[in-house]
């Protein structure tokens, strides 16, 4: 691909009736590669700020848009992504590194994530019906939406705070990962074409410009998805405007299999809940806690498939697993293992960087892991799954619990066991016999560290939105006419 030849690369920005200067234009890397094979336009500061005052300027419009028709909007965006996906899913493969079956997927269920967020409700509710009072409950938009977008799902994850925040009536500015900028800027140009002006635009840059983002004056609301560091930024910097704040801030999710579960049923899933998208994925299984008296065994039985998983170029279709999104990522997860290994841990599959080119790293299974190990208590967003061994359930639940994050947890064997036991985790979302799965109608969000707020359903749509009260005294001829 032509760096700089590229069309969805280079019309995106500037943004229309903004200009044509360009400004540090960034390079982009193939990750299975290792190579550069695109640059993205940036964004100066004049460009930046024209950008928010047209999305400034087209609230009003669209907020006074009825929901019906901004519904229909919304059903246009489905339509259109569907008509890119082949397109954008090679550049997503391209830049973020996933299998290409994995990139189409990721773009369709982005294109029916508008259409699910567009059949959601925001009808006003009625309160009080009393003879002298009429009180009801509206919820209208925050204004101008920040949404940054990282760099694991950058499709998907945008869409899911892009569809809400339009169909609640705020016009929105989007901000995709400095890695992943490609697949984010062609849905721009793609989605331009069936929203009204300034209602939606694309910006590039990093973390100067998400910075800049999150304490333009023309923003209410920022939706961040990525890490704890940033996102106690970004809560910092929207706290001294007093905007609302919506943050998915990713997990280090356990998965506790019970005394007498059946291992080599359990296994295969397990694996495969922690390789999702090479580990890039906030919901993944990051740890599993195992029964003494099984965990060898278990621990075995997931070596064997990281053994046997096929790794590379996600352009490839053999391949199962692709690279990890950066140099830096790569180099992060390897060094949390070296250092679990200087400390007494044991590798039974993966471990070590392979001699090619790209930011590959195995499937890598650990036991043996002291506690206080990093890989134990941070998220290693990576191939890398470590099994612990416990004596006692409520022993794994509570060393699960000891890391500050809280996004999701599982609990693997007998159920009704398992039920018992749900209420115990600090989390968000408790999965019986299954883990990280995520709908558009069920409601998604942390606790502790993992974020604040919610995402998906209507849950996820009243985050988009403020509370607005209409209080009505009824005069006395309305009383007598109603």
């Amino acid at each position: 691909m032509n760096a700089r030849a590229a069309g969805p690369v280079t019309r995106t920005l500037p943004a229309e009736g903004v200009g044509a200067e360009r400004y540090g234009p960034a390079p982009v890397e193939n990750p299975a590669l290792g190579e550069v094979f695109a640059h993205t336009p940036g964004c100066t500061p004049q460009q930046f700020d024209a950008v928010l005052d047209d999305a400034l300027r087209a609230h009003p419009g669209w907020a006074a848009t009825p929901l019906d028709t901004r519904r229909e909007h919304l059903l246009a965006c489905h339509r259109a992504l569907l008509a890119a996906v082949e397109p954008m899913a090679d550049l997503l493969t391209r830049e973020q590194g996933k299998p290409l079956r994995h990139a189409r997927a990721e773009v369709r269920l982005a294109a029916d994530w508008f259409a699910h967020t567009a059949r959601l409700d925001l009808s006003p509710q009625r309160l009080v019906d009393e003879p002298a009072v009429r009180v009801a409950l509206e919820r209208v938009p925050h204004g101008v939406v920040a949404a940054i977008a990282p760099s694991n799902y950058p499709v998907l994850l945008a869409v899911c705070k892009i569809a809400p925040a339009l169909l609640a009536g705020n016009t929105v500015v989007l901000k995709p990962s400095p890695d992943t900028p490609l697949s984010s800027l062609m849905m721009g140009d793609t989605l331009r074409e069936v929203l009204p002006a300034g209602t939606f635009a694309v910006v590039g840059g990093g973390t100067e410009s998400g910075a800049r983002l999150t304490v333009h004056p023309a923003v209410r609301l920022v939706s961040f998805t990525g890490s704890v560091d940033t996102g106690r930024a970004i809560a910092r910097q929207a706290a001294a405007g007093l905007k609302r704040i919506v943050l998915e801030l990713g997990g280090n999710d356990p998965a506790v299999v019970l005394p007498g579960a059946d291992v080599d049923a359990v296994a295969g899933d397990l694996f495969t809940r922690a390789m999702t998208n090479s580990g890039q994925f906030c919901a993944a299984v990051k740890r599993v806690y195992a029964h003494r008296t099984q965990y060898h065994r278990l621990a075995a039985a997931m070596a064997d498939l990281a053994s046997a998983a096929v790794v590379g170029d996600g352009l490839d279709p053999a391949t199962e697993y692709g690279p990890l999104v950066s140099r830096a990522q790569r180099d992060r997860v390897a060094g949390m293992v070296d250092e679990a290994v200087r400390s007494g841990a044991r590798v039974l599959a993966g471990g070590l960087v392979p001699d090619r080119p790209g930011h590959f790293y195995p499937p890598t299974v650990v036991t043996d892991l002291p506690s206080g190990t990093r890989l134990e208590d941070e998220e290693q967003f990576g191939p890398v799954v470590p099994v612990v061994p416990y004596d006692d359930p409520q022993e794994a639940i509570d060393r699960a619990d000891a890391s500050p994050y809280g996004l999701g947890c599982s609990l693997w064997g007998d159920e009704d066991r398992a039920r018992a036991l749900a209420d115990r985790p600090r989390c968000g979302t408790v999965w019986i016999n299954t883990h990280g799965v995520l709908r558009h109608d069920v409601p998604f969000g942390g606790h502790r560290d993992s974020g604040i707020g919610v995402e998906y359903g209507p849950w996820g749509l009243h985050e988009y939105t403020q509370l607005k009260v209409r209080h009505i005294a009824l005069r006395q001829a309305d009383r007598e006419m109603s």
